[in-house]
């Protein structure tokens, strides 16, 4: 016969005991350089970043190390973060700023498009029914400042004064752009739909 045993006598083994952490725990942890803390915070939010990552890169390789990169600058400067707003959309804005350097580093002037000459472009409804990974592959094909034009403003809402002044370019560059980006993305989707159906079908 096993003789009952109160749950307080089991100890947490110290390899698990940061599976248990809060989020301001965690956070109080990485600031002192606790290795095992550091760990854990990589395993809850490196797919949320990678995704992120994968966006504004331009394939898996270039993503791999954004994401790298963003950790890096995630536990130097953790001790930073104030807990105004939300701890995961302040790694996520590090993480769009990393990939913002990237581009930085490899910039090429791009011409600007005059705004009377704007027609909009709708691609909302075409982006629905799209697997994840098809719409991620097809954003990763952009040229690199339309990609990230698009991503900024379409997909994390920032506004086309802001995206300027991240990017260093004029609000009128930054409109164009994005209506750059959704052209060809909307004619990408639709080259892509018919393969897509054929494949659906068999």
């Amino acid at each position: 016969m096993i003789d009952w045993v109160s749950p307080k006598t089991f100890k947490t083994p110290s390899i698990f005991k940061h599976l248990y952490l809060t989020t301001e725990e965690l956070i109080n942890k990485c600031i002192k350089n606790d290795r095992k803390a550091q760990g854990e915070l990589f395993r809850r939010y490196k797919n949320v970043l990678y995704l992120i990552s994968l966006k504004y890169c331009r394939n898996q390789e270039e993503a791999e190390d954004n994401l790298h990169d963003s950790f890096m600058v995630i536990f130097q400067k953790i001790g930073t973060f104030k807990n105004r707003g939300s701890f995961e959309g302040w790694m996520k804005r590090i993480t769009i700023y990393k990939a913002i350097d990237l581009y930085k580093a490899k910039k090429t002037v791009s011409a600007e498009i005059k705004d009377d000459l704007l027609e909009e472009v709708t691609i909302d409804e075409s982006l629905c029914d799209l697997p994840l990974d098809i719409i991620l592959e097809l954003i990763q094909e952009l040229p690199d400042q339309y990609r990230l034009v698009f991503n900024l403003y379409q997909l994390d809402g920032y506004s086309h004064k802001e995206i300027a002044n991240m990017l260093e370019i004029s609000e009128s560059t930054s409109k164009s752009n994005y209506h750059r980006a959704k052209q060809l993305l909307r004619k990408k989707i639709l080259e892509k739909k018919p393969h897509l159906n054929y494949k659906t079908k068999k």
